[in-house]
């Protein structure tokens, strides 16, 4: 009779937990891809789903979007520098079905398609590019990854370059390279000063010849601002075309050709 009840309550014991494996919970963000004796039947989930032991399987697949650190890859650049770069990878699984029957380990695969990838295309660029265009080369790397993982149901949002590491050598050379580069163009804004400064020079004395007058109006400004600076003794030329003014007001005769005496004679 005991034997009896021990063996009714294992059968009892063994059907609850039967029953109890049939019943699985999926949480909002999780999809359970079910194999019906070895094939593939059906997407579940959210929520309760039964699950029937022995002939059922499932895998559970999550949908959130998961981030991945690329590790640092070595690389040689198109101008033959070798630098490291390491990047981060968002994506996240769209075709629970595709993830799991068309590649093993779907994570894995990503990770490893990343590497190559980042290797691959940032070989075509130079190092100024991996520099100063990262936001360009990231779509680049993106749009790529998003195409070969689109069979596995995997959609690649985004791909960030977190560092390019260079050698210390080639930090400097940067740096001297970057000092020239500014040198350069401190020297082209020097000479297109100096350039319009010219221009301009020639423009005002073109407009001051165009006048008479304008020339002697300029030197006697120009004689005022040399008073105002408090100096004791000032020497200055006698403009030509003042004297050619002075000498048509005496009559039409020439500084330098003897008027002078002929005034004294007639005193």
């Amino acid at each position: 009779m005991i034997t009896n009840t021990i063996f009714l309550v294992i059968i009892v014991g063994a059907i609850v937990a039967i029953l109890a494996s049939a019943f699985r919970v999926l949480r909002e963000y999780e999809r359970a891809v079910v194999f019906l004796l070895g094939r593939f039947q059906r997407v579940k989930g959210p929520g309760l789903i039964i699950i029937i032991p022995v002939l059922q399987s499932m895998v559970r697949v999550d949908l959130r979007t998961i981030v991945m650190d690329v590790p640092s890859q070595d690389l040689i650049t198109r101008d033959n520098v070798s630098v490291k770069v390491n990047a981060v990878l968002y994506f996240k699984v769209l075709d629970p079905d595709h993830a799991v029957l068309n590649v093993e380990n779907y994570i894995e695969a990503v990770g490893q398609l990343a590497q190559t990838t980042l290797r691959s295309v940032l070989g075509q660029h130079e190092l100024d590019e991996l520099l100063a265009e990262r936001e360009r080369l990231n779509q680049n790397i993106q749009t790529i990854l998003d195409q070969q993982t689109d069979q596995w149901g995997i959609k690649v949002a985004s791909v960030e370059i977190k560092h390019v590491d260079i050698d210390e050598s080639m930090i400097r050379a940067i740096a001297k390279q970057a000092e020239a580069e500014r040198e350069r163009r401190a020297k082209v804004i020097h000479a297109d000063g100096e350039f319009e400064a010219a221009e301009r020079l020639t423009a005002a004395a073109a407009q001051l010849a165009s006048e008479s007058g304008s020339m002697q109006l300029r030197y006697l400004q120009t004689l005022t601002e040399i008073a105002g600076e408090k100096s004791s003794t000032i020497v200055f030329p006698l403009p030509v075309n003042l004297m050619e003014s002075m000498n048509r007001l005496l009559g039409g005769q020439d500084p330098d050709d003897g008027g002078g005496a002929q005034t004294a004679g007639s005193r």
